[in-house]
């Protein structure tokens, strides 16, 4: 199969991206790694006149420190975020899920920002970047804005970002001393995409309870969902093995999943619990 005829234009600055953005409007169609754009214009659900690949632009790429934020560019290779010592640092839960995505070779092609910014349900980064409570960057030629990630994620392959704006940065907060993060995943063994996931970020104090928590989980609907119920169980607790199963068993509640063939609503509310516990276990 073969996609609609095109124009291309490998830009090599955030600036020229963004006036080529402008210029096209709306035929125009961002390529970063291009594992869900080319196989959709290849079935002629797409039909961009423009692509504008800005895999080959410089400030888009690479992982840094800024200040107390790990600072990702959304250009950067899932590869190199799962075996970064800084993300494995700040964020070990972020390595984790960008190491179980696809396999080698969409590690090694794809980014974070198209992942992102495409917002399959059925992608890690989504939910491990709720749990850890990150931000994402969006530029224009009229400026920029920082969007939190449960205002960003807004439902199945809908986001945040508008016409024009190219997703620049992916950014996490160090939540200081005692913190620490975990991703959890059961893959559908056809695709690799996730049935059900979890991601988690800990707090404890010095004497080990639990002083904030949050938990994310995958599947469960369009966006990642907020085991508020399991949060509040953990917060100002003792992290027990107890602890930890009682506050697992509440991580699908006031979810609504939607079955399929392989997993159907039950099973994937079951399957919450059961990786909510082991992202929890992962993380201490």
């Amino acid at each position: 199969m073969f996609p609609a005829s095109f124009d291309y234009h490998a830009p090599t600055s955030l600036s020229e991206a963004l006036r080529l953005l402008a210029e096209n409007g709306p035929d125009a169609k961002l390529l970063a790694g291009g594992h869900s754009l080319l196989p959709a214009m290849k079935l002629r659900l797409l039909e961009p006149g423009c692509l504008v690949d800005i895999g080959r632009i410089p400030e888009l790429r690479g992982v840094r420190r800024e200040g107390k934020a790990l600072v990702i560019g959304a250009a950067t290779l899932h590869a190199d975020i799962a075996t970064s010592d800084l993300v494995r640092q700040a964020a070990p839960g972020l390595a984790t899920a960008a190491s179980l995505i696809g396999d080698v070779q969409v590690r090694n092609r794809g980014t974070i920002g198209g992942s992102v910014a495409h917002d399959d349900p059925a992608a890690d980064y989504p939910v491990i970047l709720t749990a850890l409570d990150a931000s994402f960057v969006l530029v224009s030629r009229t400026g920029a804005r920082t969007v939190p990630a449960e205002e960003f994620f807004i439902d199945y392959f809908t986001t945040a970002l508008n016409e024009g704006e190219i997703l620049t940065e992916v950014r996490v907060a160090d939540a200081g001393d005692g913190a620490t993060s975990a991703y959890a995943k059961l893959e559908h063994p056809a695709s690799g995409f996730l049935v059900v996931s979890a991601g988690v970020r800990l707090e404890r104090s010095a004497d080990g309870r639990c002083r904030a928590a949050r938990l994310a989980i995958g599947g469960l609907g369009g966006r990642p969902f907020r085991a508020a119920g399991a949060e509040s169980a953990l917060a100002g607790q003792s992290l027990t093995p107890a602890v930890i199963a009682a506050a697992s068993a509440l991580a699908a509640d006031g979810s609504d999943p939607e079955g399929d063939a392989y997993a159907p609503a039950e099973y994937r509310r079951h399957l919450a619990t059961v990786y909510a516990q082991r992202a929890l276990e992962a993380a201490l």
